[in-house]
């Protein structure tokens, strides 16, 4: 393919809700434009950027793809964000790599959920959008009822500049308000062919009343246009496209366009918006970056001739080929070949078989301009968010801040032995989704997996088994229980054993008292007059923490209590170092028992952001866990929701708060302390630690 100028490239992420036609526009644009020779379908599994197994047999998008259409002697970059929840990293980090943002729309469901979180970081990022109503071909499809949607839901700016001839099965046309034409469609054409026709009669008034709205609106941005408007004068289809592309960048305007994919009907003017709309990285300020190992901020234009700075926003494991970064040519033009410094891994990287990417195909070219989108394999030592530049100019660019984990959970292996396997596979899948974490916890004997929601955690199950072979479960994590005492108590302990030649003797008393929470574990020699040599003291205490590894309530660690060893006595032969620690044992086991010894849980601090309306349920459920609210606030048009909640009542939490609310509650947690469990709960807790010790644990 040729090579394409900063000025001739257009980086598009193209984003909405999971379902709202997004994978089926990219395909339509790619196809129509000539770039893809097939035009797929999402719901055959053809489509351009679903290909892996997961996404066909899902027909849904679960990662970030890249695609491209050529236009109007154009590169128009697509990278396709998928629009659930679960997956919303990659939308963020797709919006990262873009220059605008193509917000989709569907035609039956309007502004979703995914739609409002997706606006919300692209109003963060302030870069230039577009509306597209798309399924204008499916039944109860609504025009109006969407743009009414937009304009109350995310923003008053919006503004069509199409309108439909026709909706749902009637679907045939589109107005096109720059050029005052109608464009009709020819059933089964194959590439959004039309026929140019003037405006049908009975669309007169509505087109009259749009095109208005638009000239206004347009003319509002600009003074010197709005005088020329106010004053007669007709303002040009260039001048109106010109000053749009302005208000766009500025915030000022979103247009409105609609189209159905499947049909292709409406994929040509939306590709010539695109590039006539759109900014092209030259039109952007300069990349802002520090140099690497000083505070000192750099500034560098994003043209062919400045220093290389790109940017890995994406890892993706290809069979055969191993993991495949993803980049964004920030300042500077890349041969193949090339070698590239990535400053804070102190590693120089080879940029072998340089391409671009359309949907599962990678295209090898010789050179990408700055502002390009392209791809590279086998990387050795560099990841998703880290940057690429040159050891005389070594820079880094501010990370991605993806989205927090949700959801907590175990994953066990089928097959004992496969724990290492686990662990590497886990690795590579946190390289391809930095949203999914996971940790080994020796305390809890479970490997621990962390996730967006249950959607996301089952996918990362099921790559485990495809891709690597390991086939596990999810299950729900234990929890880290501690135990403590509320009262204090003293005894003795004594280790005494004759079995014929030298014996064991060892004789201690001791004392526990509670702390405060939090103040852990604290020893006490209070020996005088040399009761116990100072030699076994050490020894007592090592028996003491041993043993309160397992508490009595349900043989959980022990936490904040004083153990004071106040008296004993020993044998001058039979006593020694193991037979003192087993007196320590022995004494905290008899003293623990009499020191009202109680269960505690951790307790999470938990934020929960929920729409007005769902308040009070939101509040119910979350007193329903256990839950100690602490306030609410106004935080945005959510209401902030305070409360302290058990761990072990959240399980799955995240499922149920994006019931309540439809998808638009959020939730952060985090620790706050350790809380005595109420005496009902602390016995079940116990007998499921027996039945689980009894069936093997340890």
């Amino acid at each position: 393919m040729r090579e394409y100028t900063t000025d001739r490239i257009r980086n598009v992420a193209v984003v909405g809700h999971g379902a709202s036609g997004k994978t089926s526009l990219v395909d339509a644009l790619a196809f129509v434009a000539g770039s893809s020779k097939r035009h797929g379908s999402v719901k055959d599994g053809t489509a351009l950027t679903d290909y892996t197994p997961d996404e066909i047999q899902r027909q849904y998008s679960i990662s970030l793809s890249l695609a491209y259409a050529e236009w109007m002697e154009a590169k128009i970059n697509l990278i396709d964000a998928p629009g659930y929840l679960d997956f919303l990293g990659d939308a963020v980090a797709g919006m990262h790599a873009a220059d605008g943002a193509l917000v989709v729309v569907g035609a039956t469901a309007g502004v979703e959920v995914g739609t409002e979180l997706v606006w919300e970081y692209a109003e963060q990022r302030r870069i230039p959008r577009m509306f597209f109503v798309s399924m204008m071909d499916k039944e109860h499809a609504d025009f109006e009822k969407a743009y009414t949607d937009i304009r109350e839901h995310l923003t008053p700016k919006v503004i069509p500049i199409e309108i439909p001839v026709g909706e749902g099965p009637d679907f045939h046309g589109i107005i096109n308000l720059f050029s005052r034409k109608c464009h009709l469609y020819k059933a089964g054409t194959k590439a959004g062919e039309y026929d140019e026709v003037d405006i049908p009669a009975e669309y007169q008034e509505q087109f009259a009343r749009y095109e208005q709205e638009l000239i206004e609106r347009i003319a509002e941005t600009d003074d010197t246009l709005l005088e020329r408007y106010l004053g007669g004068a007709e303002i040009s289809r260039e001048e109106a496209i010109a000053t749009m592309k302005v208000g766009m960048a500025r915030g000022e305007l979103f247009p409105l366009l609609c189209g159905a994919a499947e049909l292709t009907y409406g994929s040509r003017a939306l590709l010539s918006k695109l590039v006539e709309l759109m900014p092209s990285p030259a039109d952007r300020p300069p990349v802002e970056a520090e140099r690497w190992g000083t505070p000192e901020p750099v500034s560098i234009p994003r043209t062919d001739k400045s220093p290389i700075v790109a940017h890995v926003f994406k890892t993706v494991s290809e069979p055969h080929v191993g993991d495949v970064s993803y980049f964004r040519i920030l300042a500077g033009s890349i041969a193949n070949g090339a070698e590239v410094y990535n400053a804070p891994r102190d590693a120089m990287e080879k940029l072998n078989h340089l391409s671009i990417v359309q949907g599962k195909d990678r295209l090898e070219v010789p050179r990408l301009h700055a502002g390009d989108l392209g791809s590279v394999a086998k990387l050795k030592d560099t990841h998703t968010n880290d940057t690429l530049s040159t050891r005389a100019v070594p820079v880094v660019m501010p990370k991605i801040a993806l989205p927090e984990p949700l959801i907590t959970l175990a994953v066990e292996v089928h097959q004992h032995g496969e724990e290492d396997k686990l662990s590497t596979a886990l690795h590579r899948l946190h390289e391809e989704d930095p949203t999914f974490h996971h940790e080994y916890s020796a305390e809890l004997g479970q490997t621990i997996v962390r996730g967006r929601g249950e959607r996301h955690l089952e996918i990362i199950v099921d790559r485990l088994k495809r891709k690597f072979g390991v086939t596990a479960d999810l299950a729900r994590p234990r929890v880290a229980y501690r135990e403590t005492f509320r009262g204090a108590a003293e005894g003795q302990g004594k280790h005494k054993k004759q079995t014929g030649g030298r014996g064991q003797y060892g004789d201690c008393w001791i004392r526990i008292k509670p702390l405060p929470r939090g103040k852990g574990y604290e020893f006490v020699d209070k020996i005088t007059g040399g009761a116990i040599p100072s030699k076994y003291i050490p020894a007592v205490e090592k028996g003491i923490q041993e043993a309160a590894q397992r508490g009595p309530v349900a043989g959980y660690p022990m936490v904040d209590f004083q153990v004071e060893c106040y008296d004993g006595s020993y044998h001058d032969v039979d006593s020694s170092e193991m037979a003192f620690k087993m007196a320590g044992i022995l004494a905290f086991r008899t003293v623990a028992e009499k020191s009202r010894p109680v269960l505690l849980e951790p307790v999470l601090q938990v934020d929960v952001l929920t729409p007005d309306e769902n308040l009070g349920e939101v509040m119910g459920d979350l007193s329903s866990r256990r839950g100690q609210i602490l306030g609410t606030e106004p935080d945005g048009r959510l209401q902030k929701i305070r409360a302290l909640v058990p761990d072990a009542e959240l399980y799955k939490y995240s499922t149920q708060l994006h019931s309540i609310t439809h998808g638009r509650g959020t939730f952060r947690a985090s620790f706050a302390s350790y809380q005595e469990v109420p005496p009902d709960v602390a016995q079940k807790v116990a007998a499921e630690r027996e039945k689980e010790e009894g069936n093997g644990r340890k």
